[in-house]
């Protein structure tokens, strides 16, 4: 047998001439503008990436030019080859390149027969775990690649992942005192209209701050308060709430600690919209301290979590 492990991401910019292609195939997703109308599902992507671009590009050059997330994958795939070394171990980015056509093409040359998909999204939505597999099993019927297929489900329940939060936060906090913080769970908004067509994605994200909370006081951190929000609302419709930008005002002359809740590898929204420009809100708004955790990326808990998923039979 020749195995597999593949993991899948939304994929990112490697530098600011992939923005365009980013968000053109992002919101031709129709899992994210979820319009039946493919001409009007164009259209509105159309606009949306013409108006969004020039301050997107803004953005990435402030992190240097490169989404952290390309980072943050290649030394999360060097460090699982390392414990898999007779395993082919890559990633499928949804929206640029490594896209699925040309991994699947790679894998059927070496003979693989035999892969482990890892979605690295704690919480299930139609709009990541969905469409991550959608697009693996539609380009990998197109090839008739058939291999055993083993499926990690989203593992926001799993003590040892929420172990690996848990020291991101200690990691944050250092030296201060957990009771002098606010704890924010910021996840990535949605649409309300999603959540309403069933997807299960903002009940996960709820479950997921009550196990993290427990966690945390079974481990002696002892927070101020807990609170969530929601982060990267995009247009005029009706999203989760609330949101973060609001959320902040709250806290005048406190402390607070923001925790990413979405992601398992940070990435621009979380290295630049928590860390830089939030920060920023927070420094008009008046608050007294600002820290953001970091994801788990490749920890050394993180690994452990993933080498026990992949070793479950």
């Amino acid at each position: 047998m020749k195995q597999a492990i593949v993991f899948l991401n939304m994929g990112a910019p490697r530098d600011p001439n992939e923005v365009k292609l980013f968000l053109t195939n992002m919101f031709n997703d129709p899992n994210i503008i979820t319009v039946k109308s493919k001409l009007l599902r164009k259209t509105i992507a159309t606009f949306i990436t013409t108006t969004r671009s020039k301050e997107a590009k803004s953005n990435y050059e402030k992190l240097g030019g490169v989404s952290p997330l390309v980072a943050n994958t290649s030394d999360l795939i060097g460090d699982v080859k390392s414990l898999y070394p007779n395993h082919e171990v890559v990633n499928i980015m949804r929206y640029t390149p490594d896209f699925a056509k040309d991994v699947i093409t790679d894998l059927i040359a070496k003979g693989v027969d035999e892969v482990v998909l890892f979605p690295l999204y704690p919480h299930y939505s139609t709009t990541t775990v969905k469409s991550s597999l959608e697009d693996f099993y539609t380009e990998a019927k197109k090839q008739d690649f058939t291999p055993a297929i083993k499926e990690i489900k989203p593992y926001f329940q799993n003590l040892l992942y929420n172990k690996a939060v848990v020291q991101t936060i200690k990691n944050a906090l250092d030296k201060d005192r957990a009771f002098d913080f606010h704890l924010i769970f910021s996840a990535h908004s949605l649409p309300q209209k999603i959540v309403d067509r069933g997807d299960s994605y903002q009940k996960e994200v709820i479950e997921h701050t009550d196990i993290l909370q427990k966690l945390l006081y079974d481990e002696g951190l002892n927070f101020r308060e807990f609170h969530l929000a929601y982060q990267s609302k995009l247009g005029p419709v009706k999203w989760l709430e609330p949101s973060l930008d609001q959320k902040l005002k709250e806290f005048k002359d406190k402390s607070v600690i923001i925790v990413p809740l979405s992601f398992s590898l940070d990435n621009s929204e979380t290295d630049f919209e928590l860390s830089i420009e939030y920060e920023e809100e927070a420094k008009e708004i008046g608050i007294k301290s600002y820290k953001v955790a970091k994801c788990p990326n490749n920890s050394k808990k993180m690994l452990e979590f993933i080498k026990r998923q992949i070793d479950v039979k």
